[in-house]
């Protein structure tokens, strides 16, 4: 099952995390189908390409509560 979650990356203390298309069973960072978007909480900057997004959700992926909190409304 393909999920659309976040990936943590950056630093200690300071993290960022992309929007990920990814299989249910992978890594919280491992290797993604598609890039999505990105998030970045401490300056709370973030881009989302909800095209993309509507695409994966009419092949079947789920949303997962994280990330449905960043990408807001699709």
């Amino acid at each position: 099952m393909i999920k659309i979650r976040l990936a943590r990356h950056g630093k200690k203390n300071d993290p960022f995390y992309k929007i990920v298309a990814i299989e249910g069973k992978r890594k919280r960072e491992g290797k993604a189908l598609d890039n999505l978007g990105f998030w970045h909480p401490k300056s709370n900057t973030k881009e989302v390409e909800k095209k993309k997004i509507k695409e994966w959700v009419n092949k079947g992926a789920q949303i997962t509560k994280g990330a449905a909190k960043i990408i807001g409304k699709i």
